[in-house]
């Protein structure tokens, strides 16, 4: 029933768009409303709750992917395929069951994604920067003893211990906060590779992120190891005294190659690009470390041009799950769209909704993957962004254009008698254009109303929107973020919750 609801929404707003798009008929009066309405009633009321134990869990995250972010990507997509963008729906708002989560940490009103990711896969509420460790640990605490004591256990973990398959999926690096948290306990976000530990972690033996991606599994510790690894990061598992695929060094300093040592301790694969993801039989392979990039991968606008060629993340996100899917035991996954965020904190809109997209496009390739009988699907955002739309655009306006209101050809006029763009941000670097994705850092911060619109074309993929506070990266916003779920006991997902929640569903459907 679940399915067929999907569908019955997908085909009802894409036959809408084209009927407002030839003028077939008279849309959206008052009947048309109605019939919506009880059309959305009836299925509502065929809902049947699923109380089966999960014998899969599937956790996607949008990094930084806010209610207003979904509203833009949505709106974005719909008007890029031609159809209805206000009337559209990502793949996972067809989800059955929606409630919102409430992102503050314990010691900051606006939390960061270590202590966010902490609370959805540990339960635990902890300090800003802090990855799977309990709140009474500072930030940059040094003392093995210390951080050894206050480790929380997270969901990977206990499905290790229980004998299911694990993966971890993100289009950042695999050693940043959202990904790290479900493997890592550390006291510093940053510290990715050992050359980035303090001097007192250095010498007291405390492991880096990615060292603990080998060192925290196996040989009679936790499980067998993650059994599908497929991100960005490269450089931080390899030794300096190498120069990767790309022509970048590694950044360790300790000598390791932990991507060999994925291989010899794991009894895995290690591929590196495109040719080798397509060349990567699911059926022969148990175990697969792909690191596709030194750094993060590409944001989805620029992934054609990347030097090596990288899979996105509906490609990674099938292939894991057609590896994961042999263990008769079921599997965790978690699928992180990680550069959703770091479009954000560039001010580039455009790169933050087509790689929400591309995060909707995930899901959609999970959700006919998997029997949604038995795999329980939660969409979900770590934490939301300054991005705002505004102004009284005239439906159908372009979303990334500017402000034009109803019965207007023109762009409406601010009292500065400029126009202004639908979409902005409350803070950040500002106004920039032919500046592709992350460049902007490189450029002086230009907040504020710096110059006429008029002949600037807005919808530009390298347009940078206007800002008001000038920051050199805008920042993260405080509001609650939706959760989206589907599956067996994805009725638990209602209400306003705390983050932590998140974890407590998912445990629950596991029966652990």
């Amino acid at each position: 029933m679940q399915l067929f609801n999907l569908k019955r929404t997908t085909m009802a707003v894409m036959l809408l768009g084209s009927q407002l798009l030839t003028g077939m008929v008279h849309a959206e009066d008052a009947q048309f409303w109605l019939n919506d309405g009880a059309a959305s009633l009836n299925d509502s009321k065929k809902l049947v709750p699923n109380a089966k134990k999960a014998k899969n869990v599937i956790l996607f995250v949008g990094d930084g992917m806010g209610i207003s972010t979904v509203t833009g990507a949505r709106i974005f997509e719909g008007q890029l395929k031609g159809i209805d963008g206000e009337r559209h729906k990502l793949s996972f708002e067809s989800f059955p069951y929606v409630a919102l989560s409430k992102t503050y940490s314990t010691n900051q009103q606006t939390a960061d994604s270590a202590p966010t990711m902490t609370a959805m896969i540990a339960g635990v509420k902890t300090n800003d920067g802090i990855l799977s460790l309990n709140q009474s640990v500072a930030r940059n605490e040094a003392n093995p003893a210390v951080l050894n004591a206050n480790k929380v256990t997270t969901l990977l973990e206990q499905a290790e211990q229980s004998g299911k398959s694990t993966g971890v999926v993100s289009t950042a690096r695999i050693t940043h906060a959202t990904p790290a948290a479900t493997y890592a306990h550390i006291s510093n976000r940053d510290w990715e590779a050992n050359a980035n530990l303090s001097a007192a972690a250095a010498s007291n033996g405390v492991k880096d992120i990615a060292a603990q991606m080998i060192d925290n599994f196996g040989n009679g510790k936790i499980g067998d190891g993650i059994d599908v690894v497929f991100g960005g990061g490269r450089s931080y598992f390899l030794p300096n005294s190498i120069t990767d695929i790309e022509g970048t060094k590694g950044r360790r300093t300790d000598g390791r190659n932990l991507t060999q040592e994925y291989v010899s301790k794991f009894g895995g694969v290690y591929i590196e690009n495109q040719n080798a993801f397509n060349a990567l039989n699911p059926v022969t392979t148990n175990k697969v470390l792909g690191l596709f990039n030194p750094s993060h991968m590409e944001y989805e606008q620029d992934r054609p041009n990347d030097i090596a060629g990288e899979p996105s993340l509906a490609e990674m996100t099938g292939k894991a799950i057609d590896i994961l899917k042999k263990n008769q035991n079921g599997y965790f996954l978690m699928v992180e769209g990680g550069r959703i965020d770091h479009a954000s904190h560039a001010g580039n809109a455009y790169r933050t909704f087509k790689d929400t997209v591309a995060l909707s496009d995930a899901v959609r390739e999970a959700a006919s993957k998997v029997n949604l009988n038995d795999t329980l699907i939660i969409v979900t955002a770590d934490h939301s962004h300054t991005l705002t739309i505004g102004g009284y655009p005239k439906r159908g306006n372009p979303i990334l254009g500017k402000v034009v209101e109803p019965g207007k050809t023109t762009p409406t006029l601010a009292a500065d008698g400029k126009p202004y763009t639908t979409v902005s941000f409350a803070n950040g670097p500002g106004y920039h254009t032919n500046s592709p994705g992350d460049a902007v850092y490189s450029e002086a911060i230009a907040a504020g109303r710096v110059v006429d619109m008029s002949a600037v074309d807005t919808e530009d993929p390298d347009f940078h929107q206007e800002a008001l506070v000038p920051l050199s990266s805008e920042t993260h916003a405080g509001e609650e973020v939706a959760i989206y779920a589907i599956g067996p006991k994805a009725y638990l997902v209602h209400g306003v919750q705390e983050q932590s929640y998140i974890y407590q569903v998912m445990k629950d459907a596991f029966g652990f």
